[in-house]
C-alpha cells in the first residue's frame, strides 16, 4: 500500500470550472462515450470526513460487537412488510435505508445530486461544501480476486445484492477474503422511489473499523476532492434548482415538496448576517458535527443522506427548515 497522503482537492471558483471538475475523466475511449467512471458524494461541510454512522455510534466501543447486535435486534424486530429474505445484504440496505447505523455510505452516479445534497442545508452556507469523487473502477481493481472474477463473469463495474451474496454471504466471509481491507460499491434493491430518483448506490468497508477516506488516502489515484467555496454555494443552488435537482424531485412525496418550498421561498439575509456572509474561498473553522444531508439525518447517521426529518435550530440568521427523509442512511 502506498503511503497516506490526503485526498488531492480542488477549489472551483466558477460554475463552469465546477462542472469540468466534475466531469473530469468522463471519456470512455472504448465505447467512444462520456461514461465517467466516478460516483459522487455530496457533504455540506468540506471539513467533514467520511466516518460512517456505526463509528460514530461506536466511540470506541467494540465496532463488531455493536454492528452484530444492531443488525441482529433490526432482522428480529423489523415488520414482516419490511422482510427482506435471507440476504444479509438485502437486510443491511434495508436496514441501512431506515437509518440504522451500519457501516454503509451513501454515493450517487449523478454529480448534480451530490450537488444537490452538498447545497440544500442552509445553515452551512458560512461553510464550503465537497464533493468527494471515488473511481470505483480502480477501487475494484483493488479486490479480492473472487470478488473481480464476480463483476468480471456478470460485466458490471458494481455489485448487485444477488451478485454479492454469490462470493459472500456473512459480514465475516467478506472480511475473511483478504487480509488487506476493500471498498465494496453495492447497488441497493429499489426499496422506493428515491433510490431510484437519487442514482444512488452504497459503499462499504470490509472490516466495519476501516475508514474509507483514511483507505483513499492509502491509494491516490482512486479519488479526488472538489472543493465548493461558500460564497458560491447560492450560484450553485439557484441553478440546481433551474435545472429541477430539487427535493421535489429527489424526494418524491409531500416531505420532499414541503423541504423544497421552505428552502425556494427562504431570503438569503435570513441565512446569514450581513457580516457572517463569506468570501469566495472562505470556509469555517470549526467542525460542525460528522452528518450532512446526503445521509438520512438521523442523530447518529453517517455524515450524509438522511432518513429521519432533521429541524435546524431557528437563530438569529437561520430559518426553521424541516429536511426531507432520505432513501439510505
Amino acid at each position: 500500500m502506498s503511503q497516506h497522503s490526503p485526498v488531492a482537492a480542488t477549489t472551483v471558483s466558477s460554475w463552469t470550472g465546477l462542472l469540468d471538475e466534475l466531469y473530469r475523466e468522463s471519456w470512455d475511449p472504448g465505447i467512444r462515450r462520456h461514461r465517467s467512471p466516478f460516483v459522487y458524494r455530496g457533504m455540506a461541510n468540506a471539513n467533514n470526513d467520511l466516518r460512517t454512522s456505526l463509528t460514530r455510534l461506536a466511540g470506541g466501543r467494540e465496532i463488531e460487537k455493536l454492528e452484530g447486535h444492531l443488525l441482529r435486534n433490526f432482522r428480529k424486530y423489523a415488520h414482516a412488510d419490511s422482510a427482506a429474505g435471507n440476504s444479509l445484504w438485502n437486510w443491511l440496505a434495508l436496514a441501512a435505508h431506515h437509518g440504522l447505523p451500519t457501516r454503509m455510505l451513501d454515493w450517487t452516479y449523478s454529480p448534480f445530486v451530490a450537488l444537490h445534497f452538498a447545497t440544500a442545508d442552509l445553515s452551512q452556507y458560512h461553510r464550503d461544501a465537497v464533493i468527494w469523487c471515488v473511481n470505483h473502477g480502480e477501487t475494484n481493481r483493488r479486490l479480492p480476486q473472487q470478488l473481480r472474477k464476480e463483476l468480471d463473469e456478470e460485466g458490471s463495474n458494481v455489485f448487485s445484492v444477488d451478485m454479492l451474496n454469490e462470493v459472500a454471504q456473512t459480514l465475516e466471509d467478506l472480511e475473511s477474503l483478504s487480509k488487506d481491507p476493500f471498498i465494496v460499491f453495492l447497488e441497493p434493491p429499489s426499496l422506493d422511489d428515491r433510490i431510484v430518483t437519487q442514482f444512488a448506490l452504497f459503499s462499504l468497508m470490509s472490516t466495519p473499523d476501516q475508514r474509507m477516506d483514511t483507505w483513499l488516502e492509502g491509494h491516490g489515484d482512486v479519488s479526488r476532492r472538489v472543493i465548493i467555496p461558500a460564497g458560491m454555494k447560492w450560484e450553485v443552488r439557484d441553478k440546481l434548482d433551474q435545472a429541477g435537482i430539487t427535493e421535489r424531485m429527489l424526494f418524491p412525496g409531500l416531505d420532499g415538496l414541503t423541504a423544497w418550498l421552505a428552502r425556494y421561498y427562504s431570503p438569503a439575509a435570513a441565512v446569514l448576517a450581513d457580516d457572517q456572509k463569506p468570501r469566495v474561498g472562505e470556509q469555517g473553522s470549526e467542525q460542525s458535527p460528522n452528518h450532512d444531508i446526503t445521509q438520512k439525518v438521523h442523530p447518529q447517521n453517517d455524515s450524509g443522506n438522511g432518513h429521519a426529518d432533521c429541524t435546524e435550530q431557528q437563530t438569529a440568521h437561520q430559518i426553521r427548515i424541516k429536511q426531507p427523509k432520505r432513501h439510505r442512511k
